[in-house]
């Protein structure tokens, strides 16, 4: 199992963004290149056929742009994982999670079934999964809302073959929905004051049915699910009837599950970030408990900061760290850290009520390990992404930004404290830089025109509204020349690009120096005579 998942609500928030953020984690013993894509409308099929599960789904025929950090490999289908379309929503998939054998009894999920030649048995498809989600759902929402609806349909339609969280947002609204067997579902909408965290687990620990089968202001759910819950006996809290009590129920202790395992891999986790986002709360509350709560209100406002810090922790500070001197050799290796070796990306999507829609998301990106880089900054809204986070070879090369990272890792683990310095001042500029450069990306845009300003036309939920605005450059003879804002924003990214560039490069030689000075094998002739 795999990734963490932190959603921020718009007052949780130090600015009144949303931020939906995810390690994308691979499982044991394999590591999946990332890139950073933007899909065109004409790119993207109108008949949609899974890799894994080989279900076959047609498409409606008005997609819009959205951009995406997938695998390169196309072995297991596009597995988008993190992706912004042009009307400002976002979305994160998947979250993987675990549901009980009585779920799992009651609603099957659904798996690929091969043909049987032998006897005269063709195929049957599979359903939905994490490698379909993102590219069924995101090109064709305008809200959040409507991202809940339209996965709701699919999974009904077609079930799924595993057990997932997904995540949906835009500028006003985060909801977050978890599969129940293989055709149910729930949402929940994070509350605007407060951060969701959730760790490879069923997460939601409150849902209200009155509200769901209501107004679904911030609960919705399968039509069936009550009588699912009472048909098949899956409430266990004491006092209730099937799982119901005066109208709301626990899902995790209805649907989830609480194994010794969830107290290596997955509590432990929770804990840590509960434990970074409000001190005071988590005093009692340890690395294996089972009562940890889905959402918080947090201590301080949360930057972004907070988040590439948590999604890449090792339990710092505590005697669980494996880099660290508290505790013992066991203590230290006992949990399963946050930022793992797996890390494929980390992704937090920055929807912004401030800025213009055009301009209004921002895709903070790190490849790799988290405890040995950070994320920068990347606007969402563009037609190409730039060639050293979108052209990721297969093969090792230092040309792309997730081969550099790898390597700077992998040398950098061998001696954390004595690279520690040169890994936090790159962490350190990078952020630095990134925040001066959307600063002044929004101010030119600002001062030259851009297409739809923060809080006019087309600045509803959602953020859409048009995309092809011009803003105003001047060239080279003093003259004023139109220039659409997805290629400034795209001029902006690759200006960030490129300090990654040059600011990794000389992070891998630093690294690499001090590493080849601690060597086992390194002799000099003064060692003799020391």
């Amino acid at each position: 199992m795999s990734c963490t998942t932190i959603l921020v609500g718009k007052k949780a928030s130090y600015d009144g963004s949303t931020i939906i953020a995810r390690d994308d984690d691979s499982g044991s013993g394999r590591y999946d290149p990332k890139k950073f894509v933007v899909v065109a409308p004409q790119e993207q099929p109108r008949h949609y056929r899974s890799v894994l599960s080989h279900v076959e789904i047609d498409l409606p025929d008005n997609p819009c742009r959205y951009s995406i950090v997938p695998n390169v490999l196309p072995n297991r289908g596009i597995l988008a994982e993190a992706g912004v379309n042009e009307r400002n929503v976002a979305m994160s998939a998947t979250e993987t999670i675990a549901v009980n054998e009585r779920v799992l009894g009651a609603d099957p999920l659904v798996a690929l079934q091969p043909a049987d030649e032998a006897n005269g048995k063709p195929e049957t498809p599979g359903g939905i999964g994490e490698e379909d989600i993102i590219t069924l759902v995101l090109p064709y929402v305008n809200t959040a809302r409507e991202g809940v609806k339209r996965l709701a349909e699919l999974l009904e339609t077609y079930g799924t073959y595993e057990s997932n969280g997904i995540i949906i947002s835009d500028v006003d609204e985060i909801w977050y929905v978890e599969t129940i067997g293989g055709h149910h579902w729930i949402a929940r909408r994070v509350p605007d004051d407060k951060c969701a965290i959730i760790p490879n687990q069923l997460g939601i620990d409150y849902f209200d049915f009155d509200d769901a089968f209501s107004d679904a202001r911030e609960f919705m759910c399968s039509a069936d699910l009550q009588e699912f819950i009472e048909t098949h006996h899956l409430g266990r809290a004491a006092g209730t009837q099937g799982g119901m009590n005066g109208g709301h129920c626990n899902p995790r202790i209805v649907f989830g599950t609480a194994t010794a395992k969830d107290h290596i891999y997955n509590t432990p986790r929770a804990w840590y970030m509960y434990r970074y986002l409000d001190p005071a709360d988590a005093e009692n509350l340890t690395p294996e408990s089972d009562d940890i709560p889905w959402c918080l209100e947090p201590e301080n406002a949360v930057t972004v900061e907070d988040v590439d810090f948590l999604l890449g922790s090792h339990f710092e500070g505590t005697p669980y760290d494996p880099y660290g001197t508290q505790g013992t050799e066991e203590s230290r290796h006992r949990y399963r850290p946050i930022g793992i070796n797996r890390t494929g990306h980390m992704v937090a999507m920055q929807i912004r009520p401030y800025a213009p829609v055009e301009s209004r998301s921002i895709m903070w990106i790190s490849y790799g390990s988290g405890a040995f880089t950070t994320s920068a900054p990347f606007y969402a809204n563009v037609d190409d992404t730039p060639a050293y986070l979108r052209d990721t070879t297969p093969e090792v090369s230092t040309d792309c930004l997730y081969w550099t990272n790898r390597l700077i890792a992998t040398l950098a683990d061998a001696h954390f404290y004595e690279t520690s310095n040169a890994v936090e001042g790159f962490s350190e500029d990078v952020r630095s830089f990134g925040h001066r450069l959307v600063e002044r990306t929004d101010d030119a845009l600002a001062i030259g025109g851009s297409a739809t300003g923060a809080g006019g036309a087309g600045s509803a939920v959602g953020g859409s509204g048009s995309m092809s605005g011009a803003a105003v450059d001047s060239g080279s003879d003093g003259l004023a020349s139109p220039t659409s804002v997805p290629a400034r924003l795209a001029a902006a990214n690759d200006e960030m690009a490129e300090y990654l560039r040059s600011r990794n490069t000389k992070l891998l030689g630093d690294v690499l120096y001090t590493s080849s000075n601690l060597m086992h094998n390194s002799f000099a002739m003064s060692d003799r005579w020391n």
